[in-house]
């Protein structure tokens, strides 16, 4: 946690500079002068942004969940309520009410292998496999 104080402390400090810099700039020179640096220090600081973005990623999309399915199967990250997974299979009838579900853990892949089904959450009220029914 020091190291992200650090880090604002540090923009902080060149956001100022920068600031005072593009106002002398200003009073200084002209406005056509100072429109050119505050053109270039604004792309620059948007690639920096940028940069820092892909790095802290790791080049992945967000640090959640990753769900995963071979051919064939179904992966849901949350719950499965009321569905037909399955050749041939349906859903009949009035759709139970769905009870409460403990807490699910945020962080746990969730795979499914080849015609397989998996879920970060519960399975209910669903038909599964073909030709199954509920």
């Amino acid at each position: 946690m020091a190291s992200v104080g650090m880090a604002r402390v540090w923009v902080m400090v060149v956001t100022g500079l920068a600031t005072v810099g593009l106002v002398l700039v200003a009073v200084l020179a002209d406005l056509n002068t100072a429109g050119q640096v505050a053109s270039v220090v604004g792309a620059v600081v948007g690639l920096a942004a940028f940069l820092v973005t892909l790095f802290r990623s790791g080049g992945a999309s967000g640090g959640g969940r990753r769900v995963r399915a071979g051919r064939g199967g179904v992966a849901a990250g949350g719950s499965i309520t009321g569905s037909a997974l399955g050749k041939d299979s349906k859903v009949t009838g009035p759709r139970t009410v769905p009870g409460r579900s403990p807490g699910r853990r945020g962080g746990d892949d969730v795979r499914a292998g080849r015609d397989g089904v998996a879920t970060g959450g519960d399975i209910t009220d669903s038909a599964l496999g073909e030709g199954s029914e509920r």
